[in-house]
Formats: C-alpha cells, sequence, structure tokens
C-alpha cells in the first residue's frame, strides 16, 4: 500500500512538473528569454512543493498509525480486561488481536480478541484510506498555490533552491539525530550494565564468562564480566589483518603509481577495488572453507599444532578484505605528491627506488596514515568474518594459531536466543558496543584529521 502511494506521489510530481514548466513558457507567450528563471525551475518549484509534503504526510502517518489504533484497540476493550496486566501481557493481547485479524490463529482466540480483531482491521481500512484523502489533498494543495505564482517575474530558482537547501538541512539533521540516537541507546543501556557490573571488573578482569541465568530452572556458569580476553582477541586478529593488509595495499600502491603503465593501472587498480564490494559473508565462507584448513593443514606438516578456527585465518582474510582501503589511499596520496619533489629528487641524481623511500614516501604519509588508521576502524568493527571463522571462547593468549574471541562475535553471541534486557548478561552486549563505538570513532577522527592536514599542504 505504501509502495503505491508513493509511487502516485512521483507520478503527481512529474506531471506538476510538465504542467508547471508549460505555463510558465505560456505565461511569456513561448517567449522563455522573458522569464525570470528558466521553464525548468518552474516545473521543479511545482513539483516539489508538489511530492515533498505528501511524502513528509505519509512518513509522519505511517509513525503514527500504529500507535494511535494501538491505543484506541486498548480504550475499546471492556472493562477489567486489562486489569493486573503489566506492559509486556498488554503488548502480547495486541499482539494476539493483530495475528487473528492476519488470519494467524492458533488455538481458540476468546470473544474478546476476536471483537477486537475485526475493529482492528476496520480501523486499518479507515486509516489507509483516510491517508489517501490526505495525501491527495496535500498534493492538490500545493499544486493550485505554486501554480498561481507562475509568472514571468516570479523568481523560481530562488525558491527552488531555498526548497533543496531545506531538504539538505533536513536530511543532515536526520543523520545528526540517528547518530545521537544509537549514541544515547548504547549509553543509557551501558550504564544499566554497570549499575550491575562495576567498571573495574569489566576493564580490567582477565575472565569473560558472561553466561548466566536469565530464566528459572536455567543452569549456567556464575558469570564473569572482564572484559580483558575480548579485547585482547580483537586486537589480536586486527593486527594480524593489518599485518597482511598493510605491506600488500602499500606496495601495490606504489607499483600503480610509480611503475604501471597507464594501460595496466586502468585495468588492475579496479580489479583491486573489487575487493571491497564482495559481501563479507563471502569472505567469511572463504576463511571457514579453505583458509582454515590450509592452515590447519600446513601446521600438521611442520608440526605446529593450529586450531581450526584460530585467529590466524580470521586475521588474514580479514587483511585481504582491507587490502583496497589502504591500495586506494595510499595510492591517492603518492600521486599527489606534485612531480616537481620528483623531477628535483632525480637531478640530484637518486635512484627511482631512493625517490620512492626517500621523498615520495615520506611526503605521501600522512594520506597513507589516514588510510591505515581508517582500515584499522574497519577492522576492529568486521563482524561476519570473525563470527564465522574466529571462536566463542575468550582466551587470553598472543599464540595467533589459537582460538580467540572478538568484541563483534560476543556482541552477536549476547544477543542471539532468549533476551531479558534487565540482566547484566544482555546488557553486556551495550557495554561492548559502546567500547567499540568509542574506539572507532577515536580511530576516524584522527584519520580523517590526518587526511585533512595533507589535503591543505598539497591542495
Amino acid at each position: 500500500m505504501i509502495g503505491y502511494i508513493l509511487l502516485a506521489i512521483l507520478a503527481l510530481a512529474l506531471i506538476s512538473y510538465v504542467i508547471g514548466r508549460y505555463r510558465a513558457v505560456a505565461s511569456v507567450g513561448g517567449r522563455q528569454y522573458e522569464l525570470h528563471s528558466r521553464p525548468s525551475y518552474h516545473g521543479t518549484f511545482v513539483a516539489a512543493w508538489v511530492g515533498i509534503p505528501a511524502v513528509l504526510l505519509v512518513l509522519v502517518w505511517i509513525t503514527l498509525q500504529g500507535p494511535v489504533i494501538d491505543r484506541l484497540l486498548l480504550w475499546s476493550l471492556p472493562l477489567g480486561t486489562t486489569d493486573g496486566m503489566d506492559q509486556g501481557q498488554i503488548g502480547l493481547l495486541l499482539s494476539e488481536i493483530k495475528s487473528v485479524a492476519a488470519g494467524n490463529i492458533f488455538g481458540e482466540p476468546s470473544l474478546v480478541v476476536e471483537d477486537a480483531a475485526e475493529r482492528y482491521l476496520r480501523w486499518q481500512t479507515i486509516a489507509r484510506s483516510a491517508m489517501v484523502v490526505a495525501v491527495l489533498c496535500v498534493a492538490l494543495l500545493g499544486f493550485v498555490l505554486t501554480n498561481a505564482r507562475i509568472s514571468p517575474t516570479f523568481r523560481a530558482r530562488h525558491g527552488t533552491e531555498r526548497v533543496l537547501t531545506g531538504l539538505m538541512i533536513a536530511c543532515s539533521l536526520i543523520a545528526i539525530l540517528t547518530t545521537l540516537g544509537i549514541v544515547l541507546s548504547l549509553l543509557i543501556e551501558a550504564l544499566r550494565f554497570f549499575e550491575r557490573v562495576s567498571p573495574l571488573e569489566f576493564f580490567f578482569g582477565l575472565n569473560w564468562e558472561p553466561q548466566i541465568p536469565i530464566r528459572e530452572g536455567q543452569v549456567t556458569a556464575g558469570g564473569s564480566f572482564g572484559a580483558i580476553p575480548v579485547f585482547a582477541g580483537t586486537l589480536l586478529i586486527s593486527f594480524i589483518a593489518m599485518l597482511v593488509a598493510v605491506p600488500i595495499g602499500l606496495y601495490s600502491a606504489i607499483y600503480l603509481t610509480e611503475y604501471a603503465h597507464p594501460r595496466l593501472r586502468a585495468t588492475i587498480k579496479p580489479i583491486m577495488e573489487l575487493l571491497a564490494g564482495i559481501p563479507t559473508v563471502v569472505y567469511g565462507f572463504f576463511a571457514v572453507l579453505t583458509v582454515a584448513p590450509a592452515v590447519r593443514s600446513f601446521g600438521e606438516t611442520v608440526g605446529i599444532p593450529i586450531a581450526p578456527n584460530s585467529a590466524f585465518a580470521a586475521g588474514a582474510v580479514m587483511g585481504i578484505m582491507i587490502i583496497p582501503f589502504i591500495s586506494s589511499f595510499s595510492d591517492d596520496a603518492i600521486a599527489a605528491v606534485p612531480q616537481s619533489m620528483r623531477d628535483g629528487s632525480y637531478a640530484m641524481g637518486a635512484t627511482k627506488g631512493e625517490t620512492i623511500t626517500k621523498v615520495l614516501l615520506p611526503a605521501a604519509l600522512p594520506g597513507i596514515m589516514g588510510g591505515i588508521l581508517l582500515a584499522v576502524s574497519r577492522a576492529i568493527g568486521e563482524t561476519m568474518i570473525v563470527v564465522m571463522a574466529a571462536g566463542i571462547i575468550a582466551t587470553l593468549t598472543a599464540n595467533p594459531f589459537e582460538p580467540v574471541t572478538t568484541v563483534t562475535v560476543q556482541i552477536v553471541t549476547l544477543l542471539i536466543g532468549d533476551q531479558e534486557f534487565d540482566n547484566p548478561k544482555t546488557l553486556a552486549a551495550f557495554a561492548l558496543g559502546l567500547v567499540l563505538f568509542v574506539v572507532t570513532l577515536i580511530l576516524n577522527v584522527i584519520a580523517l584529521h590526518i587526511v585533512r592536514k595533507y589535503r591543505e599542504k598539497y591542495e
């Protein structure tokens, strides 16, 4: 239903654009040079005021429709139906009503639920019809008001630019508010966790066993929330990934920039950057089915015991995944070094290798470091590869051939299965998420600062 409404709004906006443009041209008898703004601006102005308010109304309507109908359902129930129920039980009752309304009937619903389901369907139909009428009225009102303003002296370009400016500001505010909402949700739940578990134990404890009972009769470990093994595993896998990605990415960038023929560079660089577009789940399968067995077989050949889900296998595949980040940033940084610096080095008698190591790399170091830091933050926040290829047991070790776990693996593990958001086991995921968010934010800020300084230096 919503999709059809949005398509109808798009069609109305396109029709309004054509009509607005035609009316602008007709107002000057076809002499477009007499218009203050081009006809396309008049059409865009009309289309914007037809489409944008209608879309906003749809978004507001579908946001409020569900809560309003739920509240009306609760008010329409017979007196005493919800007496003694908590919020969870009321939510279950509403879910049962909606399931019956959708035709998903399990067992024999009560008459109260059946009557409420009928009312729910009726109100849903009324709400959808009212939304269609309201959207059409808003679109028609916008069309009438904007068409009345079309004239040879109307500054349609200024009006269109104001509309687009407001739209961009709104999109920016949505992005900012979304980020703020993420931070606040993590922070609030993390503070609830730290009310139950000491921050000293979390940040400095050496034992991570968060599996504590969340319902009566469940048998689990006693529960321990020392996150040092989790942080150490994350750093170990990220370090292995950077050992793989940094040399390959940097050397490939040097080759493509300084040695490769332009035709070869135009072919190889897009192919290398395709690695960034491969889904991470594919890398996870590659790590589990190819790299891990190969590493284990090699270990058996040389007499080194290697676990099936070793940190080395996960880190190596993650390093392959982030090669394009380092290669692309390093390539751009090296290519941006002025040619005069190369010419000056060659004029002093330096070889190509000496020019690269003594001139180009030091000059491009800020851009290269920015790319490396962004790649580190990408490695620390990676989920799918480590979920599939790394372990889930928190082991405090520096041996890359043993299984370790990471922050992202533990977040996934803690939020799978039975959940109770008043329990430290579930809340621990938010504490880990907050730490991960802060670390990656700091790395991104440092990387962007370095890149900004680099750009100011050479642009």
